[in-house]
């Protein structure tokens, strides 16, 4: 069984910085050879489900969403079923839960949106105050 953690979320003030983990368990060696691409989406009340960016653990290589481009960073850790988001330059308007999602099945990072990812946490809460 997948299972996906996140962490890290918390208040902070407008142009401050948090870091975000995610950890997969339940892939095996043989899933993440035929590709997984982790992928961190975000909720704001009221509003859908937006993907941010991801990441490929075949290859690292990412993508980003515009609105987040040059203030947030996606990474992995050595070990594959750990990622990370570093949010830079905060604003209020990045105030969401945040979510983990995992797309199984490709080695490249596939499009920011929710129809293409499989598995996903439960989310944490980021406020950004003004």
């Amino acid at each position: 069984e997948v299972q996906i953690v996140e962490s890290g979320g918390g208040s902070v003030q407008a142009g401050g910085s948090l870091r975000l983990s995610c950890v997969v368990s339940g892939f095996t060696e043989r899933d993440y050879g035929f590709g997984i691409v982790i992928g961190w989406f975000r909720q704001a009340p009221g509003k859908e489900r937006e993907g941010i960016c991801c990441i490929s653990t075949y290859d690292k290589s990412t993508s980003y969403a515009d609105s987040v481009k040059g203030r947030f960073t996606i990474s992995s850790a050595n070990a594959k079923n750990t990622v990370y988001l570093q949010m830079n330059s905060l604003e209020p308007e990045d105030t969401a839960v945040y979510y983990c999602e995992a797309s199984y099945g490709t080695q490249q990072v596939v499009e920011l949106s929710v129809q293409e990812f499989d598995y996903w946490g439960q989310g944490t809460q980021v406020t950004v105050s003004s």
